[in-house]
């Protein structure tokens, strides 16, 4: 049987420092895999819902480690390109003393920067009944044409569509470019996951977070997931949506180690349980679990949970 969800978009090399602080301070990294759809795409298969995924590895070192992890973690290479002209995307990770992090990127005509409008057939769409793209692809090359054409015809061939703004700012020649290709792309979006200062980036206002949710659905989404750390998310889905209300969860109290990926985490939890038909309300809960326990871990893709320890963290009362 097809796989019901389909991924698209960059896998890159994550470089994580030895000790918090400033890039100009740490001595030492070590190479993780990364990259926000990638990261999801294996979420999922880690949860035993293995997606496709439509990424573009350069054939360098770094690429031919990448496409080994991915395989590793049970990927399908069906939508997996190689680009022998290009190079692979450096990010190099900073965190602060709570474990947040910062980026700095190395992306120069970079084979995640080249997707090709098309390449996802429209007979896999067809078989698809979710799709789930990120905004690091929106921002240059061709792979902004061709993340758009994705979303197109994913809803036109009647898919669930997911996206994650992913808001980066140094990826982007300033705000505005940022605030209007993104919002444009939100018009065939149904699910929009985003933290409070990405939805305040693109424009979007409101004194809480249920009120900046719902101004973010007049973008275009049906539903929008609004993550806010270790406070946990909050749900609003308009009338028309198949899981219409309003859902919060308070997340769970763990040990904090390093936050990288956990929004990655957190969109992969989301699109199991609305997939698989959970209300909002239980998906809130499952989606933090699966965030919460991938922050217990150094590394982002490295430390995704498998379906065991996220149903034992999900018993526990936040």
């Amino acid at each position: 049987m097809a796989p019901e969800v389909v991924v698209a978009g960059e896998t890159l090399i994550d470089f994580l420092p030895e000790r918090s602080g400033p890039l100009t301070t740490v001595e030492g990294f070590e190479r993780r895999a990364g990259g926000a759809p990638a990261n999801v795409a294996v979420g999922l298969s880690r949860l035993g819902e293995s997606p496709l995924f439509w990424t573009r590895l350069a054939r360098d070192p770094f690429g031919d480690y990448l496409g080994a992890t991915l395989e590793s973690h049970g990927l399908p290479d069906d939508l997996i390109e190689r680009d022998p002209d290009a190079k692979t995307t450096l990010a190099f990770v900073t965190h602060d003393e709570t474990g947040d992090r910062s980026f700095s990127f190395y992306r120069e005509n970079t084979a995640d920067t080249r997707f090709e409008p098309g390449t996802v057939t429209d007979s896999t769409l067809e078989s698809a009944a979710w799709v789930h793209a990120g905004g690091v692809a929106l921002s240059s090359g061709s792979a902004r044409g061709a993340m758009v054409d994705l979303l197109d015809r994913a809803t036109d061939a009647g898919c669930t569509v997911s996206f994650d703004p992913n808001a980066r700012l140094e990826l982007w020649p300033d705000v505005d470019t940022l605030r209007r290709v993104t919002r444009d792309a939100l018009g065939e979006v149904d699910v929009l996951k985003a933290t409070r200062n990405e939805l305040e980036l693109l424009g979007f206002d409101g004194s809480s977070a249920d009120a900046l949710a719902r101004d973010a659905l007049e973008a275009g989404p049906h539903t929008v997931l609004l993550t806010e750390g270790a406070d946990g998310a909050v749900g609003v889905a308009a009338d028309d949506a198949p899981w219409a209300g309003t859902a919060s969860h308070p997340g769970y109290e763990v040990d904090v180690v390093d936050t990288t990926g956990a929004g990655d985490a957190f969109v992969a939890g989301a699109i199991a349980g609305l997939n698989d038909g959970r209300e909002l309300e239980d998906t809130l809960a499952f989606a933090n679990a699966v965030a919460a326990t991938t922050t217990t871990a150094t590394g982002a893709m490295t430390a995704l949970p498998d379906l065991e320890a996220v149903e034992s963290i999900v018993g526990e009362t936040p």
